[in-house]
């Protein structure tokens, strides 16, 4: 795994990280720990971006809150699953797949036009 694609998985690990703690917080400092994460996680995601396509990075950043943040209100606060969540949530996963795979397809193409 390059530097680039561990940072992407970093920033999408301490997103997990501030919005666990946005339903546990209860003091200050609590808020301040947050507020930490959440710096530390959008120098992960600019870091990411530097070398890797923005609109990829940002979806992999969103797709993996999104299903993140819906598994842990279901496993760790006891939110209800649905049928509609776990099809929605396969949907968008797909979405990010196909987004990484169209992008890795146009940098291909770009790549042979520029060999030629």
């Amino acid at each position: 795994m390059s530097k680039d694609w561990m940072y992407v998985a970093l920033t999408c690990l301490f997103e997990l990280f501030w919005v666990f703690g946005f339903n546990t917080a209860s003091t200050w400092w609590h808020w301040a720990i947050i507020l930490v994460i959440i710096a530390i996680d959008f120098y992960f995601l600019s870091k990411a971006c530097e070398n890797l396509p923005t609109g990829t990075v940002y979806a992999i950043f969103a797709g993996i809150g999104t299903v993140g943040t819906t598994l842990m209100d279901v496993f760790i606060f006891g939110g209800e699953f649905s049928l509609a969540k776990g099809l929605f949530m396969v949907i968008l996963v797909v979405g990010v797949i196909g987004l990484k795979l169209a992008d890795n397809q146009h940098k291909e193409e770009t790549d042979l036009k520029g060999v030629q």
